[in-house]
């Protein structure tokens, strides 16, 4: 279950929402939780983790090591203040930053390199949805920017299907429309990577999930977990989400 926070949160509020959210899952043992604040709030996030099985990561990483690249953070800087996770190809990045699947193959190799787990994003615009090219988008965004993974690269992601029509519009894929898109994405991974690996690739769902439509959506086989935006701000939320 990761959250995936955007453009909210200081480090004074980080750390007050951990103080909250904290004892409502430390028994929650049935999942990995993953937080992902902005980059000023990582350092806030990882000390107020200490001691717990919660993770935090990064909402995206550059394809370098180093060099002249403003505005960017390295695998090595998320790594280095404790971060273990990071965000890439969001739609959110693809559709204000000009992220191209070929960048998202780059910086989840980047991301490998400095021994991150990264969340790949995959995800149909609503004209698409609406046209019926779902299953073409997906395989689409899979070929370009996840299948250039050796086997042993694509063996340490995580891969979330997020619904570009159901971010922060309220609206949410049925559970039924999210299992079929899962299926064609764990359909691609099992053609490339084999069967094994289709079995065991845990395939997010992200698209307005919220405290009364996880348990639907969790209740289908083909989801493993949730990308959370909205619902993961607040302690009391998404700690029900988890605990769903």
């Amino acid at each position: 279950m990761a959250g995936n926070w955007k453009m909210y949160k200081t480090p004074a509020e980080t750390t007050a929402f951990f103080e909250k959210f904290r004892p409502l899952v430390e028994k929650s043992s049935h999942c990995e939780i993953v937080i992902c604040p902005p980059f000023t709030s990582l350092v806030a996030a990882v000390a107020a983790v200490q001691g717990s099985a919660i993770q935090v990561g990064g909402q995206n990483v550059a394809w370098a090591k180093e060099g002249a690249f403003t505005g960017e953070i390295c695998g090595q800087m998320l790594t280095s203040v404790g971060a273990s996770y990071a965000i890439i190809g969001h739609s959110e990045r693809r559709q204000y930053f000009c992220e191209t699947d070929e960048t998202v193959l780059k910086r989840t190799q980047a991301a490998l390199e400095a021994g991150l787990t990264p969340i790949v994003c995959v995800g149909e615009r609503l004209e698409e949805r609406e046209s019926g090219n779902t299953a073409n988008v997906l395989i689409g965004q899979f070929n370009k920017g996840i299948a250039g993974l050796t086997d042993q690269q694509f063996a340490k992601i995580v891969i979330a299907y997020e619904p570009v029509w159901a971010i922060g519009t309220g609206k949410t894929a049925t559970p039924e429309m999210a299992a079929d898109a899962h299926r064609v994405i764990r359909e691609q991974v099992r053609a490339k990577y084999g069967k094994d690996a289709g079995d065991a690739v845990r395939i997010l769902y992200g698209g307005s999930v919220k405290p009364d439509n996880v348990k639907t959506l969790m209740a289908q086989p083909e989801i493993d977990g949730s990308l959370v935006g909205g619902a993961s701000l607040d302690p009391v939320s998404f700690s029900s989400i988890v605990n769903f």
